[in-house]
């Protein structure tokens, strides 16, 4: 076998039906992947408040444990997905878990026992990413996986989308607690659509980043292994926790910060029209991604991202206005829906043909996951100590570093070939090149 063979992508063409299931499967679970998200912070805030020792610091270590949490188990996740033939399984098992975790949480009050549930919740999410991004790998294949990963990312924003519609109109009637049950009747619809995608649809060699059946008994590398060997991947691991540190902690303070100026009754209805506004952007964006990311680049494709996020932040500082605060939520739609369809497409650039794309993946989302996981104490102990405005112009710093880190040291990774050792090179001038087999 030649090396041009070796590396030459399987032709694939899935089934209608395996088709509609993924788009099934992003849209319903896209709100239970993410477990509570911003609405963790507003139900201890608004409902279990001060008198009960809970404040933006408080809810900010919360999620910071639960992040964690979710973060260690990112890597195992990842090799789990690389080695189990029952995907299926593990996505339906991962969305259970999630769900259940969450429904305990009107039941209980103690620190450390909502700190547990939580944490159950990010370890069980953890398996959504690797997962969601090997089904399609291996029901599509490599050549049509850069548009598939952009419809998947169009319909998972189009499902937080309606979600968060839903529990903001309803949460004005029924209060902050019913976000639980939503999260209940979309884990039963996400476990049909699963099931619409058949076992025999999913090809687990491709599935791992394999192009040939002959490379499937090879030893699986640790996430730590996967990372030193290729040190653009590091350096992109690095990239996504900047990108995290300065984003995951921005919604949840605009929340927290709309629960003050507002009150609870209002809050979570305010939270969700933001989240409504920012999905709804992210679908087109997500697409267009997908569409043109092989065409134009990924490097400045990404860049965009950094810059919007570093934008978004400092415009937060100039008004409380409710509806202001909502318009500056739509730039969310463009920073996050960048990042979620280029983030698999990179990874899977820079493992191409290894059999390491999930454990990549699960080892790239575990630092994503610590800087998310810190995002939101660091944001918590600003608020407390120097206001808002100061959290927001930290967060917006942050971002801006992070466009010059990417602008300065990372490759454009089209076309690029996964390298055997540490001190492989990028593609020549980082200009985006066609793959040994065109990716169209």
């Amino acid at each position: 076998m030649t090396a041009e063979t070796a590396m030459t992508p399987k032709a694939r063409k899935p089934s209608q039906r395996s088709l509609r299931g993924l788009d099934a499967l992003n849209f319903f679970l896209a709100d239970v992947r993410d477990g509570l998200g911003p609405y963790l912070a507003i139900y201890l805030i608004a409902v279990r408040g001060p008198d009960q020792g809970w404040d933006e610091a408080t809810a900010g270590l919360i999620m910071t444990i639960a992040g964690i949490a979710g973060l260690i188990a990112q890597t195992p996740a990842g090799a789990l997905i690389d080695r189990t033939n029952n995907k299926r399984a593990i996505v339906i098992a991962g969305a259970l878990a999630v769900t259940a975790s969450c429904l305990l949480l009107p039941f209980v009050s103690n620190f450390y026992v909502v700190a547990a549930t939580q944490s159950v919740a990010g370890i069980a999410g953890a398996v959504f990413p690797p997962a969601l991004a090997a089904i399609t790998l291996g029901v599509v294949g490599p050549k049509m996986f850069a548009r598939r990963i952009g419809r998947n990312e169009g319909f998972n924003h189009a499902g937080n989308a309606v979600s968060a519609a839903i529990a903001g109109s309803t949460a004005y009637f029924f209060g902050p607690v019913v976000v639980f049950w939503l999260m209940a009747v979309l884990a039963v619809l996400s476990v049909g659509a699963m099931l619409m995608v058949p076992a025999n649809a999913i090809d687990d060699d491709l599935a791992r980043g394999l192009d040939e059946k002959a490379d499937t008994d090879q030893d699986q590398p640790s996430g730590l292994s996967a990372l030193l060997q290729n040190r653009y991947l590091m350096l992109f691991a690095v990239l996504a926790a900047v990108f995290h540190l300065s984003n995951a902690a921005m919604l949840t303070s605009v929340g927290q910060l709309l629960t003050r100026l507002q009150g609870k009754e209002s809050a979570t209805s305010l939270i969700s029209i933001c989240i409504v506004a920012a999905q709804l952007v992210m679908v087109p964006v997500a697409m267009f991604v997908g569409a043109k990311a092989d065409a134009i680049g990924r490097k400045p494709i990404f860049l965009a991202a950094f810059g919007v996020l570093a934008i978004r932040g400092a415009l937060y500082t100039l008004s409380d206005s409710p509806f202001y605060l909502v318009g500056v939520q739509l730039l969310d739609g463009v920073g996050a829906g960048i990042y979620g369809a280029l983030f698999p497409i990179v990874v899977s650039d820079l493992t191409r043909g290894t059999g390491r794309f999930n454990v990549a993946q699960g080892a790239v989302a575990t630092t994503q996951g610590l800087g998310a996981s810190f995002s939101a104490t660091l944001a918590g102990l600003i608020i407390v100590s120097a206001g808002y405005s100061t959290a927001f112009l930290v967060l917006s710093g942050i971002a801006a570093a992070g466009f010059v880190l990417y602008l300065v040291a990372m490759p454009e990774t089209y076309g690029f070939e996964p390298p055997a050792s540490s001190d492989a090179m990028p593609p020549r001038d980082g200009a985006p090149q066609p793959a040994t087999a065109p990716a169209e």
